[in-house]
C-alpha cells in the first residue's frame, strides 16, 4: 500500500461504532438537544411500563419518539392517534433498532406555545405597571362575614369551595357572582362578576376559581381585562384557578395565590369555626379567672376601705374621746386624791401647830392667862399692874378673879 492510498481508503466501520459515532455526533449539536417538533400523532401506545411510545408525521416524513414513565407521569394532556401536537425533546440513536428518534420530555397541543409567549408578554407588560407588586397585596380578613365567588354555577369547583366553607366556617355569608369560565365569553363574564360584587355586596374577600385544565382552558384568567379587574378589586382576592402546577396571570395580580380551589376556600377561613369555638372557651375561661381575680381585689379593696372608715368614723371618735374622758377623768380624780391628800397634809401640819400654839393647850400643862379686869387687856409685864389692881386668871378649866396685894 502507498501513501496516497493511506489517505483515499473509506474507513471501516462495525454496525455498533457506526451507531454509536452517528449518536455522538447528533447528541453533540446542540440545536438538536433542545427542539420543538410539530406534527400529528399516530402509532401511540401507551404499555405497562409506563412509557410512552408514538410516531410524530406529516405529509413529507415520519419521526419515532418516545417519552420515559418519568416525564409520562407529568403529562396532563390526554393524548391519541391524529392529535395536532408540538413535542420538547432532543434527537439520539436508539442503537438497538439503528434508528433515530425524539426522546421527549414535554407534549402540549399545537398553539399552545404562541399562547406562553403571549402569556409571558403580557406578564411582562403588567408587571413592569406594577400590577404583581408584592407591596400592593392585602392581607386577607380572619375573620369574613361576607365571602363572595367568582366561578361557574354548574361546575365542581364551586362544590368544593361551598363545601369546605361550610365545614371550616359556617358563620360566613356565601355569595355567587356566577360567570363563564372558558371560551370567549368568559373574560367579560369575570370583569362583569368581580365588578358586581364589589359594588353591591362589598365582600370582605372574593374567591376566583376554576379547575384544572389545558392553557386554553383557563386562558380566560390570563386576559387582561381580568387581570386588571382582579388588580383593582375593591376587596382582597384569592385566586384558585386549576392546579397546584397551573398558572395564570390573575394568580400573580391577586392578593393571595391558592394552588387549587379547595385551598383558595381553605385560605379564605384562617380561621375555622372550631378554632372559634376553642378560643372562646378559652377567653371565658380567662374572663371568669380575671372576674375572680378582680372580686378578689374589690373585696380587699373594700375590706381596706372598711377598716379605713372604722378608724376615720365618728363613733370610732366618739369611742376614742370617751376612752380619753375617762382617762383625763381617772387623772383628775387621782390628781384630786393627791392635791387633797398633800392639802390634808398640809392641813394636819397647820392643825398641829395651832394646836401647839392653842393657848387653851398652854393652860392644860399649867399655864394661866391673866387680863385686867377693868379693860380686859392681857398682862404680859409686871410694869402693867399695881398692888391692889384686879386682875381674872383664865386656866384650863375656867376663870376666877384675883387682887393683886403686893408687887
Amino acid at each position: 500500500m502507498n501513501q496516497l492510498s493511506m489517505f483515499t481508503d473509506p474507513a471501516r466501520w462495525t454496525v455498533g461504532s457506526l451507531t454509536r459515532y452517528i449518536r455522538r455526533v447528533l447528541e453533540g449539536d446542540p440545536m438538536l438537544q433542545d427542539v420543538w417538533i410539530e406534527g400529528e400523532l399516530s402509532n401511540f401506545s401507551r404499555p405497562a411500563s409506563g412509557h410512552l411510545y408514538f410516531t410524530l408525521k406529516d405529509n413529507e416524513a415520519a419521526l419515532k419518539g418516545v417519552m420515559w414513565r418519568s416525564d409520562a407521569a407529568r403529562l396532563s394532556l390526554p393524548l391519541k392517534d391524529g392529535m395536532a401536537v408540538e413535542v420538547h425533546g432532543k434527537i439520539s440513536v436508539y442503537e438497538a433498532g439503528g434508528a433515530y428518534q425524539l426522546y421527549a420530555d414535554q407534549i402540549r397541543p399545537v398553539g399552545e406555545g404562541a399562547l406562553y409567549q403571549e402569556f409571558l408578554r403580557l406578564k411582562a407588560l403588567l408587571e413592569a405597571e406594577g400590577l404583581f407588586d408584592p407591596d400592593r397585596k392585602r392581607p386577607i380578613p380572619e375573620l369574613p362575614k361576607v365571602i363572595g365567588i367568582v366561578t361557574s354555577a354548574t361546575g365542581a369547583a364551586l362544590r368544593d369551595m361551598l363545601n369546605t366553607l361550610r365545614r371550616r366556617y359556617p358563620l360566613a355569608e356565601v355569595v355567587l357572582a356566577p360567570s363563564p369560565v372558558q371560551g370567549a365569553e368568559a373574560p367579560p363574564g369575570l370583569v362583569a362578576a368581580l365588578s358586581a360584587l364589589n359594588l353591591t355586596v362589598r365582600p370582605d374577600v372574593i374567591l376566583m376559581a376554576r379547575g384544572g385544565g389545558s392553557i386554553e382552558d383557563l386562558w380566560a384568567f390570563n386576559d387582561e381585562r381580568v387581570v386588571r379587574a382582579v388588580a383593582t378589586s375593591a376587596a382582597p382576592v384569592i385566586s384558585g384557578v386549576g392546579h397546584e402546577t397551573d398558572f395564570t396571570l390573575c394568580d400573580f395580580a391577586a392578593d393571595l395565590r391558592a394552588p387549587t380551589p379547595t385551598a383558595a376556600a381553605e385560605l379564605a377561613t384562617p380561621v375555622t369555626a372550631a378554632d372559634l369555638k376553642a378560643y372562646l372557651a378559652d377567653t371565658a375561661e380567662r374572663l371568669a379567672s380575671l372576674w375572680d381575680s378582680r372580686q378578689e381585689a374589690r373585696r380587699r379593696a373594700l375590706a381596706t376601705l372598711r377598716e379605713g372608715l372604722r378608724f376615720y368614723s365618728p363613733q370610732r371618735r366618739i369611742q376614742s374621746e370617751r376612752q380619753r374622758l375617762d382617762e383625763l377623768s381617772r387623772r383628775a380624780g387621782t390628781g384630786l386624791k393627791h392635791r387633797l391628800a398633800l392639802r390634808a397634809t398640809v392641813l394636819g401640819g397647820l392643825s398641829r401647830r395651832l394646836e401647839a400654839l392653842n393657848p387653851a393647850a398652854v393652860l392644860q400643862r399649867g399655864y394661866a392667862i391673866l387680863s385686867r379686869q377693868d379693860n380686859g387687856q392681857l398682862v404680859s409685864s409686871q410694869a402693867q399692874v399695881r398692888a391692889g389692881d384686879g386682875l381674872r386668871v383664865r386656866v384650863s378649866d375656867g376663870e376666877f378673879d384675883v387682887t393683886v396685894s403686893d408687887l
